[in-house]
């Protein structure tokens, strides 16, 4: 048997090792147009700004290694330019020499990945004006760096690569801004959560214009200007497009396989093709996603990296079925770790769930051992089941451990209140003897059964401020002074149970503390006593948060410039 794979990184490469650990006797032959294979593409930002001092640790692997350890036959700078189904063969460039030939296979293997996102814009060929998906580009852009010594740099996008590259630049001591059309970065992310992520990226002097659309780019003078619609240009030595990726699948559409969403190549849970003996995998392929079960394309190298696997078994006889795709992912953001899996609240309503959720602010470990950090987790659940949909923390320490529990949660099928049922592990430099995760579980618990009703976030600009409700901060008094919401009188929790007569049970009461918890307790207190109380969902720690982070973005896209 003879497999071609097209395409040497995450789903390419792990599928040519998995083939020859099943097939000693298979003759298997990659093509991959860059010089490089099994790289890193996560660690590319981090060369640039020199975390990674070394280019060759990008590397993985090698042609020399793969060929001496897995006997595969990797040939970089090799373009494939032509599939010809009805042959069995595809057309391949020698990028280094202009050879061109055509190479027969049994089995086809396409992991093309994707190709950053370049709008036909004006000048978005220029010079300075860069992209960051493959080791070329991230010499280039370092060479760039170290020969002209650029003080500023605009980065187009908000996503994964454009927060590792921003933090990373600026490390550098340049002065970073981060533009784009949405009004939020990290779209995993709520916009309440990703108020989290604005605060630490301007916490470290990187300037934001969000909700601005690029129009183009122009020289001037020494540096780019960076062209925005209804707005005063962005002036840079240097640009990234960071915009996003889109599959580059060519090929498969020169070949007449079926296409789907952003051209992405349509594939079965066996990772089969429209077309017989083509598989595909990686960034250029349509999957379902695992809690809605709507198409979608995820460009993550976890879910790459199975799919190769998966491919591989089947074309060696086997019968290994993709599942889907979480989107579980976690990213650095200076001294900062923003995670998510599954699905977010506003994405869940799109697909037409009906969702709420929780937010808590736990410490990432037992309070009275030092050096805790407080984590902001949102939980989505679906209303009618608990079904657990997905969640979002943004913290420091742990936050990459629950993420991880709770990805494991959403994938073996658990409610939300489940989540309490976890048995942990715990000792008091590592965790709380009530996990995080469990008390997400025992406060969704606690909503289902009515111990305790909640309000959000959006519900209170529309809380009436004409006496017919009560409004209570129980909070101490020197915190309701440090900052509290309008109209909302101050209690202490402590102070609660002697201080009833001052609250009308006739009047439902709304209830706020610094996260939550308080609040909870002062409910409870109130409930016992024949008040009606909704507690409010993640504190006015959260609130601030999120209150302050529109004022700034607002004042942003106002003036063109968020100032830091």
């Amino acid at each position: 048997m003879k497999v071609v794979i097209i395409g040497g990184v995450a789903g390419g490469a792990t599928a040519a090792a998995r083939l020859r650990r099943l097939n000693e006797q298979a003759e298997i032959v990659v093509f991959e147009r860059s010089g490089y294979v099994s790289y890193a593409n996560c660690g590319l930002p981090y060369y640039i700004g020199g975390t990674i001092a070394d280019a060759g640790a990008l590397t993985l692997q090698t042609p020399e290694s793969f060929e001496r350890r897995f006997r595969v036959d990797m040939r970089v700078r090799h373009e494939v330019t032509a599939i010809h189904p009805d042959k069995k063969t595809v057309s391949v460039k020698n990028l280094a020499t202009g050879e061109e030939f055509e190479e027969s296979y049994d089995k086809l293997l396409l992991s093309p990945g994707a190709k950053p996102t370049r709008p036909r814009l004006p000048g978005a060929g220029l010079e300075k004006v860069f992209t960051l998906r493959t080791v070329e580009d991230t010499l280039h852009i370092k060479d760039y760096i170290n020969a002209h010594h650029p003080r500023s740099a605009v980065l187009a996008g908000g996503g994964f690569i454009s927060l590792e590259l921003a933090e990373n630049l600026r490390e550098l001591g340049m002065e970073v801004t981060i533009v784009q059309r949405p009004r939020q970065l990290m779209n995993p992310f709520d916009p309440d959560m990703a108020a989290f992520i604005h605060a630490e990226v301007r916490r470290h002097g990187i300037k934001l214009a969000l909700g601005h659309t690029v129009e183009g780019f122009a020289e001037q003078g020494d540096g780019v200007d960076v062209l925005l619609k209804d707005s005063a240009p962005l002036h840079a030595d240097m640009v990234v497009l960071a915009i996003g990726v889109t599959p580059d699948t060519a090929l498969a559409k020169e070949a007449g396989l079926e296409l789907g969403l952003k051209g992405s190549i349509v594939v079965n849970d066996r990772m089969e093709t429209s077309v017989p003996d083509i598989y595909a995998v990686g960034d250029a392929v349509q999957v379902k996603h695992f809690v809605t079960g709507e198409d979608a394309v995820i460009s993550l190298a976890g879910p790459a990296s199975k799919q190769g696997r998966i491919a591989a078994d089947n074309i060696c006889g086997g019968d290994s079925r993709y599942l889907g795709s979480q989107g579980s992912s976690v990213l650095k953001v200076f001294d900062l770790t923003a995670a998510a899996t599954g699905v977010n609240e506003q994405s869940a309503k799109k697909a037409g769930l009906d969702v709420d959720t929780v937010v808590l602010s736990p410490m990432s470990h037992a309070g009275y051992y030092p050096g805790g950090k407080l984590m902001t987790m949102k939980v989505v659940f679906e209303k009618e089941t608990c079904r657990l949909l997905g969640a979002q923390i943004v913290g420091y320490e742990g936050v990459d451990k629950r993420i991880d529990v709770l990805a494991t949660a959403i994938h073996a099928g658990l409610t939300a209140i489940q989540l309490k049922d976890l048995d942990l592990a715990y000792a008091p430099p590592y965790s709380s003897a009530k996990d995080p995760v469990n008390m997400a579980g025992f406060m969704v618990e606690n909503l289902t059964k009515g111990i305790v009703k909640q309000f959000h976030i959006e519900d209170v600009s529309a809380l009436p401020q004409d006496g017919s409700v009560t409004l209570l901060d129980t909070r101490t008094a020197e915190e309701y002074a440090g900052g509290h919401i309008d109209g909302f009188v101050n209690i202490p929790v402590d102070d609660l149970r002697r201080r009833l007569g001052e609250l009308d049970k006739g009047k439902p009461t709304y209830v706020i503390c610094q996260s939550g918890l308080r609040s909870y307790i002062a409910c409870r207190i109130l409930s016992e006593n024949g008040f009606d109380c909704y507690n409010f969902s993640g504190g006015f720690r959260f609130y601030d948060a999120v209150v302050n982070d529109r004022r700034l973005t607002e004042q942003a896209a106002a003036c063109g410039m968020d100032r830091g």
